[in-house]
């Protein structure tokens, strides 16, 4: 018999974001391969006594699909736990076509991506009426090349919300790829290192003009998630436009339109 190999998201950080179909996949799981370069070893605290625990972090891809292939022959349930989102960054088509190969039955249970844990742990909305409704979630380019057409500057043409992986290291570039596409040296820009965290979280505010400056004052040179929107700070403003769900002049299937009402 085979059993699942389960690519779990472990979540932004925090062991206690993971789902509870995931948390409750680790306490079935006979073998667990976490990434441990990204996540936590606390979030294989689920894990049941003899549960086989390896962390991958000094393993080839190679290492890793013939880890699983062996694990999957002795077990019923097999967690490879990533960080965040499996679905993001994450490797999974490169690890799942070995798996398909060797006819190992495998399936995918999504995580909290760092995009969102960041935009929580600074209070801010990615998406905001009238302003942007639309997110991209992108990186620049370093040892891994971007595709023709996706380079920064052309993906901030639109002046939408940016959620930018993997670049903090970069961020001059990201400073110069902002300013090639038109924002201003005004434009606010949050960075969140290793967001939701317990006791390891930083947030650093700053504006395009300052934020490489802001972020190495803060010492962050790894593991953050920068977000450049034209929504940062919007609670702040004097005046935002309503949302057209709640907004008592609005009609829906739930509620019919009624008068004016003061904004609280």
């Amino acid at each position: 018999m085979t059993g699942t190999v389960w690519f779990v998201g472990a979540g932004p950080g925090d062991p206690d974001l993971i789902t509870v179909k995931g948390r409750g996949l680790l306490e079935q799981a006979g073998a667990v391969l976490f990434a441990g370069s990204l996540v936590d070893r606390a979030a294989t605290r689920f894990t049941p006594a003899g549960c086989e625990i390896r962390d991958s972090k000094g393993m080839t891809l190679e290492q890793i699909c013939a880890w699983l292939i062996d694990a999957a022959a002795r077990h019923a349930v097999v967690v490879r736990l990533q960080t965040g989102d499996p679905g993001l960054y994450g490797a999974l088509t490169e690890m799942t076509r070995p798996l398909d190969t060797a006819a190992v039955p495998w399936a995918v249970v999504p995580g909290v991506s760092s995009a969102m844990a960041a935009a929580a742990a600074a209070g801010e909305t990615l998406t905001l009426p009238e302003v942007t409704q639309t997110v991209i979630l992108t990186r620049v380019a370093g040892r891994t090349p971007m595709p023709a057409g996706e380079d920064l500057a052309a993906l901030a043409a639109h002046r939408s919300t940016l959620c930018i992986f993997l670049s903090i290291t970069l961020l001059d570039t990201v400073q110069a790829e902002l300013r090639a596409a038109g924002w201003p040296e005004d434009a606010p820009i949050v960075v969140v290192q290793k967001a939701s965290w317990p006791g390891a979280e930083t947030i650093v505010r700053g504006t395009l003009a300052d934020i490489a400056t802001r972020c190495a004052e803060a010492g962050i040179t790894r593991q953050a998630m920068i977000i450049a929107s034209p929504a940062l700070g919007a609670r702040h403003w004097p005046d935002i436009a309503r949302s057209k769900l709640y907004d008592p002049r609005f009609s829906h299937r739930f509620r019919r339109a009624s008068a004016a009402e003061d904004t609280p």
